[in-house]
C-alpha cells in the first residue's frame, strides 16, 4: 500500500537559523503507514508548492504563537514566539481545510489551529489560572502526569475508544476559548481543554499532550497516528 506524504512542521531556533523536530514525530508517523516530510520555512509560493504534494499536516510542537493572533497583547510570562511559523502554518491549515485535508495538531499544534479558527489562549496557565496540577513536567516524558478526560461524542473517543486517558504534559499555554468551528474534545481534572476536533473536516484533530512520546507504551497514542496517517490516505 502506498505511503501517503505527510508533512510536519518544526520548530525555529532563530538564533541558529536552524531548524529543531523531535525525532519522535518523524517515527511515529513512519510506523503508523505514512511518508514523512519536514517542511522548513519558505516563501509562500514554495510553501504551496510543496503543500499540494502533501496527502496530510502535523503541526508539531515549539514556540508560543503571537498572541495578536488572539487581539492580546503580549504578557511577560509568553515564551518564545515565531512569527514566521505561525504564517507558514496558519497558510498551511487555510489550504488544508479548503481541500479537507487531514491535520493533527500536537501541544503549540492544537494552540495554532485553535487560534487559526478564530479562538484564544492562556498564555500562561500556572500564572493566568492558578492550577496546581502539572501541565509542565520534567524529564522523562515517556511518563503520564496527570489524565484527561474524553468526550464520549468526539473523534478522540472514536480513535481510542477510552473515556480516560493517562497522558505526558510540556506546556504552559492552552486552549481558553475554544474557536467556533472546533469542539472540546478533552478536559484535564483542573477543567483545561486538552484537545479539540472540527466536526465538519475529515480530520482535524489536536492534542495538548505529546502522544508521539507514547507509542511505544500506549496503545491510544499509536491509535491517534495510526488514525491520522489512515484519514490522508486517498479515498
Amino acid at each position: 500500500m502506498e505511503r501517503p506524504l505527510i508533512g510536519i512542521t518544526a520548530s525555529l531556533l532563530q538564533a541558529e537559523d536552524a531548524l529543531r523536530l523531535r525525532l519522535p514525530c518523524v517515527r511515529a508517523v513512519e510506523r503508523a503507514g505514512g511518508a514523512p516530510v519536514v517542511l522548513p520555512p519558505m516563501k509562500r509560493g514554495a510553501l504551496l508548492a510543496a503543500a499540494r504534494a502533501c496527502s496530510g499536516f502535523l503541526f508539531s510542537g515549539g514556540e508560543d504563537p503571537h498572541p495578536a493572533l488572539y487581539s492580546e497583547e503580549v504578557l511577560a510570562a509568553c515564551g518564545p514566539i515565531a512569527q514566521q511559523r505561525d504564517s507558514q502554518e496558519l497558510a498551511l491549515l487555510e489550504f488544508a481545510l479548503r481541500r479537507d485535508l487531514p491535520v493533527f495538531g500536537i501541544c503549540r499544534g492544537v494552540q495554532i489551529l485553535n487560534v487559526g479558527l478564530g479562538g484564544t489562549l492562556w498564555q500562561d496557565l500556572p500564572g493566568q489560572t492558578g492550577t496546581p496540577l502539572c501541565h509542565n513536567q520534567r524529564p522523562p516524558f515517556e511518563m503520564t502526569v496527570h489524565t484527561v478526560q474524553v468526550d464520549r461524542f468526539s473523534l478522540l473517543y472514536h480513535i481510542t475508544g477510552r473515556e480516560t486517558l493517562a497522558v505526558n504534559s510540556t506546556h504552559h499555554q492552552a486552549v481558553r476559548e475554544t474557536a467556533p468551528s472546533l469542539r472540546a474534545a478533552a478536559a484535564a481534572p483542573d477543567g483545561t481543554t486538552e484537545a479539540v476536533w472540527r466536526p465538519e473536516s475529515r480530520f482535524v484533530l489536536g492534542v495538548q499532550w505529546h502522544p508521539e512520546l507514547l507509542t511505544d507504551c500506549d496503545a491510544s497514542a499509536a491509535a491517534l497516528f495510526a488514525a491520522f496517517v489512515e484519514a490522508c490516505r486517498p479515498a
